[in-house]
């Protein structure tokens, strides 16, 4: 399901200030990082130092600040279904990416919990079913782990293949699902 809430831009020309928070999880440490209009970032990693630098790489023009309310809500619901499972939190998100990723990341929202797609389907159902290539550039490229479900995402084989966070991690994700892949 996807949250009424959405902000969608490009990557913004001036220099902006996010909050940012911490937190462990069963999954490796986790970096919320919120905007006004909601979560520009969600990334697992395996140290604070990483997570920062994973975020400048990816944010060139966005800064850290210690995070405040809605980015320690935000937090908390994302934590409670990394550890627990269950269905995704509705949180808003501030989505920045090129128009096609955000196609992308658009259709990954729309699959439903519990469920899995391939590549290639990925590809069609943002019209584009020659750029399976392309999808999966995008997919890696997600800056909003487990809320823009990419790990949903499996080979066409119905096997586990390729999660930028490793494929462990994908695994338990999917297993929290209910999904069960050898």
């Amino acid at each position: 399901m996807v949250p009424a809430r959405t902000a969608r831009r490009s990557t913004p020309r001036r220099r902006e200030t996010i909050a940012a928070v911490f937190a462990a999880t069963s999954l490796g440490l986790l970096l919320v990082a919120a905007s006004k209009a909601g979560v520009i970032a969600l990334l697992l990693g395996d140290s604070e130092r990483a997570l920062r630098a994973d975020f400048a790489r990816r944010f060139r023009r966005l800064r850290l600040r210690k995070g405040d309310g809605a980015a320690h809500k935000a937090m908390a619901d994302v934590v409670r279904f990394i550890d627990r499972g269950g269905v995704l939190p509705l949180v808003p998100l501030d989505l920045r990416g090129t128009p096609f990723q955000l196609k992308v990341w658009d259709a990954l929202r729309r699959i439903p919990t519990g469920r899995t797609t391939s590549y290639g389907a990925l590809a069609s159902k943002v019209g584009e079913p020659d750029a399976v290539r392309a999808v999966a550039g995008a997919c890696a490229r997600n800056p909003i782990a487990v809320l823009v479900p990419c790990h949903r995402v499996i080979a066409s084989s119905g096997r586990l293949h390729g999660y930028r966070l490793g494929l462990d991690r994908k695994h338990l994700l999917l297993a929290r699902e209910g999904i069960m892949l050898l």
